[in-house]
């Protein structure tokens, strides 16, 4: 009997998409989707060993006091497990290293970044090389911006799609790199999966097309094994036809163009062996 699909949606300390994403991985035909507290792993009441897909959501994790998913960082990097000696960063590398898929989108790319889960170059997890920072603007970005794919890039969750357009909503979403070589070997690699465009498909350098100032554009990065992927874009506010902030105005397909993301990392699951 082939494995059930598990997918569990991290939430706790300020985050507040999870019901979107949840919906989002249950219309994409997941088996069984848990909405789960961080403090359920922390005290051992679950184990991200009994899933194949974390999705972390967007939100204020702890507030972004000391910048933004810094402290959520801090807290799996050297937070221990109840009953456990391991920390709550040794399981997630365990999950990782088992080949199973994480995704982070907006408050959860930031924790991915600040965690060192990407890029993650040569597999050099736990060590941050890139950030998010405040966007030029000086304010918060609540818009709806054009999204060109990297087809070339080894990301699991952008396979077969062109561009999207899908909405943001941040404050602090630049991407930068630690230096010119981490970004060469982001570009070298294709670890760049999504860029902010303009509605032809040429990547964005100017505002309001490039919401936050990111770096060449750069919306979404993966890992070199492209099972890891985080964006700033909210793929999960955009499920359905009604989502779309023109709906009432144009013809458009019941199906929201974000629920891709979330299909192609299902279809992926259920193309492994187990």
């Amino acid at each position: 009997m082939p494995r059930k699909i598990k997918a569990i949606v991290l939430t706790g300390n300020g985050t507040n998409c999870e019901m979107e994403m949840a919906q989002a991985c249950k219309l994409s035909g997941a088996d069984v989707v848990d909405i789960v507290h961080i403090s359920e792993l922390l005290y051992g009441e679950r184990r991200l060993e009994d899933y194949s897909f974390l999705n972390l959501p967007g939100g204020f994790l702890d507030g972004d006091d000391l910048g933004s998913a810094k402290a959520g960082a801090n807290r799996f990097l050297h937070a221990g497990i109840k009953g456990h000696k391991e920390m709550l960063f040794a399981q997630l590398l365990k999950f990782i290293n088992a080949g199973n898929l994480i995704l982070g989108v907006c408050n959860g790319f930031q924790l991915m970044i600040k965690l060192g889960l990407l890029p993650a170059l040569e597999g050099n997890y736990g060590r941050q090389s890139a950030t998010l920072t405040y966007n030029d603007s000086g304010r918060f970005e609540d818009r709806w911006v054009y999204l060109k794919a990297n087809a070339q890039s080894p990301c699991i969750y952008t396979k077969g799609i062109d561009i999207l357009y899908l909405p943001v909503r941040h404050g602090e979403g630049k991407f930068i790199p630690e230096s010119s070589s981490i970004l060469q070997q982001i570009e070298k690699k294709n670890l760049l999966a999504l860029q902010y465009c303009h509605k032809s498909g040429q990547p964005a350098g100017d505002y309001p097309a490039n919401p936050n100032g990111s770096v060449n554009a750069i919306a979404g990065v993966c890992n070199e094994s492209g099972r890891l992927f985080g964006l700033m874009p909210h793929p999960e506010a955009y499920l359905y036809r009604t989502n779309h902030p023109r709906w009432t105005r144009e013809e458009l397909p019941e199906e929201g163009q974000g629920l891709a993301i979330f299909r192609n990392a299902i279809n992926f699951i259920r193309g492994k062996e187990f």
